[in-house]
């Protein structure tokens, strides 16, 4: 396992190598040059031109690379060309929100889609099964944006129960209740996301180990049915949900960038929409280097735990 975890890793670093060289090609090819939104539009060129120059925009492409590449191996990742503070310090500021955010909603769809998908699986076109997998499909369909904008429409506008925003009430304490209330809305956007997805692969899974003959034994054998699907058949039906789950991760982080924008929860997908707009490179490529990062490392994450829930899954 650790052999494969190393080469697993080393094979991560030209991967990410080329992540960054796509990436940045294809930053540098939108329309539109990051002075443009820096400076009045009446300013004359031999300033526009003398401001690229200071920022290096107009040295060719590969060397913009070099440059910027050369700085992230020393731990540099440039500064922002909108607010002039440190890349890296700005990432660090928004990581925490993010991954709260990400994380409870993680735990919210999984906690209403395993036991949803494990019913509908063991009482198979029954009401319960109907219900569950309508509200699958609903989860699938309805639009972050739309669903967001809904619940801030219902909780938020008419019931008042909710705030519509931001990560603390201004004014307020911000402790943990207030904090709470702040992330109920877009938790319920992602969770309801991801719930939908998963209660599907968790009823199909449940129900292709169902007809296994080691658990017609287990039933033969007088072990109760409550342990017979949460115990053997949920163990191994795990394969196919880790993966689906692993895979998860760069879809709720495209997620999240319309989630925070319409919550103006202070997180990564706000500061992404934010970088695009005012076409802020810098940003923009330590921003696709994380979740590049993100993404090969919930993949190394689901092959470590294929082998945890299925000890018969050996790694050379």
């Amino acid at each position: 396992m650790l052999a494969y975890i190393i080469r697993r890793l080393l094979i991560a670093v030209p991967v990410l190598l080329g992540v960054t060289i796509i990436n940045f090609i294809v930053i540098n090819l939108a329309p539109g040059s990051p002075v443009e939104m820096m400076i009045d539009p009446n300013t004359p060129p031999a300033d526009i031109e003398a401001k690229k120059d200071a920022l290096g925009l107009n040295d060719p492409l590969y060397l913009q690379y070099i440059h910027w590449l050369v700085d992230v191996f020393k731990g540099n990742f440039g500064f922002s060309l909108t607010t002039y503070q440190p890349v890296a310090q700005m990432i660090g500021e928004r990581i925490g929100p993010t991954v709260t955010l990400m994380g409870l909603s993680f735990i919210v769809g999984l906690a209403i889609a395993v036991p949803l998908g494990i019913i509908s699986a063991t009482r198979q076109n029954s009401k319960l099964d109907y219900l569950a997998t309508g509200g699958s499909f609903l989860g699938i369909s309805i639009p972050n944006f739309f669903l967001a904008l809904g619940l801030i429409y219902v909780f938020s506008l008419e019931l008042k129960l909710l705030p519509s925003g931001g990560m603390i009430t201004l004014g307020g304490d911000g402790g943990f209740v207030d904090r709470l209330k702040h992330l109920i809305l877009p938790v319920l956007v992602l969770g309801t996301g991801i719930a939908g997805k998963k209660i599907r692969y968790v009823r199909s899974s449940v129900i292709d180990i169902l007809g296994q003959d080691y658990l017609r034994t287990a039933r033969a054998k007088g072990v109760r049915e409550f342990m017979v699907v949460n115990k053997h058949a949920l163990r191994n039906a795990l394969i196919p949900i880790v993966t689906v789950i692993g895979l998860e991760v760069p879809i709720l982080l495209g997620g999240a960038v319309v989630t925070e924008q319409i919550f103006s929860w202070p997180g990564i997908g706000q500061l992404t929409m934010g970088s695009i707009m005012n076409r802020d490179y810098p940003t923009l490529m330590a921003l696709n280097l994380l979740a590049a990062f993100m993404v090969l490392a919930a993949n190394l994450l689901t092959d470590i735990i294929y082998s945890v829930a299925d000890p018969r899954i050996k790694y050379k």
